[in-house]
């Protein structure tokens, strides 16, 4: 009758879990920096491309409430070099065209200064600059005021001004009041509003902004607009575009400048993605580096457990099983290691942009990519060790240990 050789007992995933577990349970401290490698790199990851993407949602967020159907009208160059202008008539005849929603203006003041009282010396002015404007412009850009009140039909024919967030910062005033005036040129302007930052208009920003009538009045202001704000339907934009230079300078239309200002945020946002791609890379280094700890872990624990392995075997474990369990700690190692990165990365994502007062935007592929790579760095990392420790005769490593 013929005798069964005995066949090795299976390892059920519960059993291939504790054995992979005791390298970490007996090596806590090496265990924890290796993890701590590998979460440094998954985080780095996670929290770049969780802050570029809530970057991004502002952006849409900002741009939904702002509108990408602004367009801008500005002078351009004349065929000699020199700083062109815009006809009067520019703004009444844009608003002529039929796809056109909405047109306002303003008009720089040359040669203008602003000052919060008359002890400052002439040349600390700042970067400030008055500005002309139509009172349907913060409508027309989608500007909020801060504080105080916008101009009105009687406030723009008299020196009252509203300064913009930039402007109100670097003059020291913090809320509008009636008490509260500036030095524009030679005249006195009652503060009545401060806006908000305005992202479509950023000139109003270090602007003080008065009546179309008081600068006249007041500050001898020519009457030219330097730009012009349109809105139009999203689909008659690229139509409007076409024809607003002829339309504001029928006789130089190559002496204007057409803009949409949203484009300028979306370029800024591609900036911002080239800049993410480096900070990417740099975190896949740190994961790299990450993987090299948990492969230098793995091969001294071998070198350290030879008398384990060579007991192991001498009971009866194959070499499959020698493998799996070393594999199964490396395994164990990397996966610590990206789910802990995953939660540091999102509470780096989401403390920044709680600060910015962003909207939190951590990409559910960017999560199950990181701990996915761990995974895969962790199976290649343990893999050599794994299988040296596979080749150990019992003899030679109980001889060995």
């Amino acid at each position: 009758m013929a005798v069964e050789e005995p066949r090795p007992a299976r390892m059920r995933p519960g059993d291939v879990l504790r054995v992979g577990g005791v390298g970490l349970r007996t090596r806590p401290l090496r265990a924890f920096l290796s993890v701590l490698g590998i979460a440094i790199g998954i985080a780095a990851m996670v929290a770049v491309v969780g802050i570029s993407s809530s970057s991004r949602a502002d952006l849409d967020h900002t741009l939904d409430a702002l509108g990408t159907n602004l367009l801008t009208v500005t002078p351009g160059e004349t065929l000699v070099g020199g700083t062109a202008s815009l006809p009067k008539t520019a703004e009444s005849m844009i608003g002529r065209i039929r796809p056109v929603d909405a047109v306002s203006a303003v008009g720089k003041v040359p040669k203008t200064n602003i000052y919060r009282n008359g002890r400052i010396p002439e040349a600390e002015n700042n970067g400030l600059a008055p500005y002309a404007v139509r009172t349907d412009v913060l409508s027309t850009v989608r500007a909020r005021l801060r504080s105080g009140v916008w101009l009105n039909a009687a406030t723009s024919r008299y020196p009252a001004t509203v300064l913009g967030a930039t402007a109100a910062e670097r003059l020291g005033i913090g809320r509008a009041t009636a008490e509260t005036r500036v030095l524009i040129g030679d005249r006195w302007f009652t503060v009545v509003g401060i806006l908000e930052p305005a992202p479509l208009a950023p000139e109003l920003d270090t602007a003080a902004l008065m009546g179309w009538a008081a600068a006249e009045q007041e500050l001898d202001f020519g009457g030219h607009p330097t730009t012009l704000y349109t809105r139009s339907a999203d689909a008659d934009v690229e139509q409007v575009a076409s024809v607003l230079a002829g339309t504001a300078n029928p006789e130089a239309p190559n002496e204007v400048t057409v803009s949409r200002p949203s484009d300028a945020l979306a370029a800024k946002q591609a900036a911002g993605r080239a800049f993410t791609g480096l900070l990417l890379g740099l975190g896949a280094v740190a994961l790299l580096v990450g993987g090299v700890g948990v492969a230098n872990t793995m091969v001294i624990s071998v070198l350290e457990r030879r008398a384990e392995i060579g007991l192991r075997r001498s009971l009866g474990a194959t070499r499959g099983q020698i493998r799996t369990q070393f594999l199964a700690e490396s395994l164990l190692l990397s996966a610590l290691g990206g789910l802990g990165g995953a939660v540091l990365g999102t509470a780096a994502t989401t403390g920044y942009t709680l600060y910015q007062g962003w909207p939190t935007v951590v990409p559910p592929w960017a999560l199950l990519g990181g701990v996915t790579a761990t995974l895969t760095i962790g199976a290649l990392a343990g893999l050599y060790p794994a299988i040296r420790a596979s080749r150990l005769s019992p003899t030679e490593a109980l001889a060995g240990g």
